[in-house]
């Protein structure tokens, strides 16, 4: 993972550093790889010509890089991004294999509807029920949500998750007793808000996750960065 923490940021910063990341991510590949990302990208059609139809990419590898610099990251909340897949044809169909109910969490058949099919552009989705979400994460004034984000990339929906951080000490505190987490064994995190401290934020990509959607490779095993053969489990 690559996780940044920024003092002062809160959560509408966190997605303005979140986004500036994953575009100059794309844009230096484009700029500075463009052999290997055309290699990369006639070999994901010519895989794509022996998949059914509904199997294959609607976009290009670079289609999709561009994709990602070219638009600005749409931002809804969880709430609205519910009543968008409740309108959709889709549910209203019953196409989708897992519910979609207010308070449960978004699964990658959701996630890459609201970018692939209804907005077409990369999306951020903020403001999720605190019930699924990590005990640290702010609670927002509605007393129901957090501010939390995640960042919904086309082919493989969420890429980045984060939030803005709890820095209230009293508000943890009831967060705690509220996730049934002993204080005791919470101390050392406690400790960091007793005597007070800024408001901050942060998130966290997964890099193999990222490594996938620059290259196109569709299992992650194949982007690890450690070799992989038969017969050398060393460790």
């Amino acid at each position: 993972m690559i996780e940044p923490e920024v003092a002062f940021n809160d959560i509408h910063d966190n997605m303005d550093l979140a986004e500036d990341f994953l575009r100059y991510i794309c844009k230096f590949v484009l700029d500075n790889n463009p052999d290997d990302l055309k290699f990369l990208n006639d070999r994901e059609a010519q895989e794509d010509q022996t998949k059914p139809q509904a199997e294959r990419n609607e976009m290009s590898l670079i289609d999709r890089l561009n994709f990602v610099i070219s638009n600005d990251f749409l931002r809804l909340t969880y709430t609205e991004a519910i009543d968008v897949l409740k309108n959709s044809a889709p549910y209203k169909k019953k196409k989708f294999k897992y519910p979609v109910e207010w308070g449960t969490d978004l699964q990658s058949e959701h996630e890459r509807y609201l970018v692939e099919k209804e907005f077409k552009k990369p999306v951020i989705i903020t403001g999720y029920p605190a019930s699924f979400k990590a005990f640290y994460m702010r609670q927002n004034e509605d007393g129901k949500t957090v501010a939390a984000m995640d960042i919904l990339f086309p082919g493989i929906g969420e890429i980045i998750g984060g939030s803005q951080r709890e820095e209230r000490y009293d508000v943890l505190l009831e967060k705690c007793k509220a996730f049934n987490i002993p204080e005791h064994e919470i101390w050392w995190y406690l400790e960091t808000r007793k005597f007070g401290t800024v408001p901050h934020a942060g998130f966290g990509l997964g890099f193999e996750r990222m490594v996938m959607f620059v290259t196109g490779m569709t299992n992650i095993r194949d982007v690890i960065p450690f070799p992989r053969t038969p017969k050398k489990a060393e460790f």
